[in-house]
């Protein structure tokens, strides 16, 4: 059998061939099932990224306690000072965020006032695509963009926009292996303070860099229990674990699309079972005469099976790389209480895509393979 294997996957493809449009048909279908799969993935991917804590995550995130939406947070940016002196600090940023929209949204447009001399010395991971860091740092409405901010929105460095009631002007796009700073707009602290009139001195969050990740909980706990008398006492965690938290309804968006995903899964199995088994019910009379020939019944299981791999398998590639495609070039972001999470995929998941698509096709095409080969050579020459 397995040396008749390349015959029969020669011959599955004449036959595939031979009704053009069936065939054609089926692959359609599969492909939006697997587009729609691999969407799916796509986002349960990058929420697992944005939330699962890994042991290399060493941020923590200073608060407001009882506040979410970047507006209703504020903190005294004299905070840093003693936030700096507790041990298992590596560095710490005063951070004023300003969003167009603190809800649920597809479009979100997040500005990040930071020290200008402070943003390098805590993200050192931040590279310049275009523009300089040196340009920015000399205009006090310059904006860092980060690549898929700038993407979406169509800017280059040079370009002015306004969002959220503030005006900047590209100074430079950056990248960087944290999601967040691919979708945020960096801008100067003090001017994003006094163009979101939220004043001097007072700040959305403090971003807290720790020397070790299993330093973070003491160090959440210090910190939370030096400012708990005070007038705005803090709520601190890691970063991850604070996106988890305060964006709930993303989160339950997001997870609700697995049922998307599942049928998805069931419609490509339904679809695929159905045009195999058509398949054998037109070709009673070839396989009889095939089986006289000398092919095996079991050959003939196997010839059906390989038809419904490869119409899985086809209608697949064409889906998830349709997804991948669609994903990469819109550089879609979700976005809420001033939080982002960029849909972006990976090859992981086209690999993932091609070997569901190639598995639901043969599972579909088990039945109608085991039909195909009960049937007595008799009964098929005599069948109409």
């Amino acid at each position: 059998m397995i040396r008749q294997l390349p015959a029969l996957v020669g011959l599955a493809l004449k036959q595939l061939a031979r009704h053009r449009v069936r065939s054609l048909l089926t692959v359609l279908g599969v492909a939006m099932g697997m587009f729609l799969f691999a969407t799916v993935e796509t986002m349960q991917g990058s929420l697992r990224e944005a939330t699962e804590i890994g042991a290399d995550d060493t941020t923590l995130v200073v608060y407001r306690e009882n506040r979410f939406c970047p507006a209703t947070s504020r903190l005294p940016e004299h905070y840093e000072t003693q936030i700096r002196k507790i041990a298992g600090v590596k560095e710490v940023i005063p951070i004023q965020i300003v969003v167009n929209n603190c809800g649920a949204s597809l479009d979100v447009i997040a500005f990040r006032g930071v020290p200008p001399d402070s943003l390098q010395r805590y993200a050192p991971q931040l590279a310049v695509e275009s523009g300089s860091v040196d340009a920015w740092k000399g205009r006090s409405d310059a904006a860092l963009l980060g690549k898929h901010f700038a993407a979406r929105r169509g800017l280059k460095v040079g370009d002015r926009f306004d969002a959220a009631g503030v005006t900047v002007s590209v100074a430079g796009v950056i990248s960087s292996d944290q999601p967040q700073d691919n979708n945020v707009a960096y801008v100067h602290l003090d001017f994003l303070q006094q163009a979101s009139r939220a004043g001097l001195g007072v700040v959305t969050q403090f971003n807290v860099r720790a020397e070790s990740a299993d330093q973070l909980d003491r160090i959440a706990d210090e910190i939370d229990a030096a400012f708990a008398s005070d007038q705005q006492p803090t709520s601190t965690r890691p970063e991850k674990a604070f996106f988890a938290q305060t964006a709930g309804e993303l989160i339950e968006l997001v997870g609700f699309t697995r049922w998307l995903g599942i049928g998805a899964v069931a419609a490509v199995l339904g679809l695929v079972a159905n045009a195999v088994l058509l398949v054998v019910r037109g070709r009673v009379k070839e396989n009889a005469v095939l089986q006289t020939l000398g092919y095996p019944q079991r050959a003939i299981a196997v010839l059906v099976a390989i038809e419904g791999a490869l119409l899985g398998l086809a209608g697949g590639a064409v889906g998830v790389a349709g997804a991948y495609l669609f994903l990469t070039s819109q550089r879609i972001t979700v976005g809420n209480e001033g939080l982002t999470m960029a849909i972006v995929p990976d090859l992981t998941i086209v690999a993932r895509g091609l070997l569901v698509a190639f598995a639901l096709g043969l599972l579909a095409s088990l039945y109608p393979a085991w039909k195909a080969s009960r049937v007595p050579i008799v009964h098929s020459l005599r069948a109409a």
